[in-house]
């Protein structure tokens, strides 16, 4: 009797270490669990090029500076990228015009006017620019900014280098497929457009 008792006691005892050792298993498990989850939530993959990218999620005052930069240079890129073509000027300068305002619209519309556009299908003119920086004041709303741009225009005998610097504002707007970011530019201005240099071709 007195080894069954003995026996007895063993056996509660190392069932009672098992039972808490298993409770502090579950919890811990559950704890990390948690924290997992909340660690992938808080980021998600984007493939790009075919390669897959981590992105984390963020509050969007976080992200306002990069986007309003990125933004800006998406509209330079878009309105400034020409090429002989009619088509492809319409299409680039459209998607331009849904980053911005009438006062790009007006810019656009004074351009084709002047025959601006006509000029460079006509004469087989090809038009880039490089976004130098772009400055962005964050600490007041709407949020003005400053763009630092080289333009190069290639025509059949020279390469022209000009240097671009433009103004305006950007206002919150709902994001949409055709503007991600969501911002609008708005009283958009061209401060400086200077030739710097024109070098023959080869």
């Amino acid at each position: 009797m007195k080894n069954i008792d003995t026996a007895f006691r063993h056996v509660r005892s190392f069932t009672l270490v098992v039972i808490a050792a298993c409770t502090l298993i579950s919890g811990y498990a559950l704890y990390q669990s948690s924290q997992s989850v909340s660690r992938m939530q808080s980021k998600i993959y984007i493939l790009a090029n075919g390669k897959a990218l981590e992105a984390y999620a963020a509050e969007r005052k976080d992200n306002i500076p990069v986007e309003a930069r990125d933004h800006v240079r998406t509209f330079h890129h878009y309105f400034f990228t020409l090429s002989p073509d009619d088509k492809v000027i319409r299409e680039n300068v459209g998607k331009a015009l849904y980053l911005a305002d009438e006062s790009a619209k007006q810019a656009y519309d004074n351009l084709k006017e002047n025959g601006f556009y006509a000029g460079m299908i006509s004469g087989n003119i090809s038009q880039s620019i490089r976004v130098d920086s772009v400055s962005v004041d964050i600490d007041h709303y709407p949020y003005r900014f400053r763009c630092y741009a080289s333009q190069q225009i290639v025509r059949p005998i020279s390469v022209t280098t000009r240097s671009l610097i433009t103004e305006g504002a950007l206002r919150n707007v709902a994001r949409s497929d055709n503007n991600p970011h969501g911002f609008l530019i708005e009283r958009w201005q061209t401060i400086e457009n200077r030739e710097v240099k024109t070098e023959n071709r080869r």
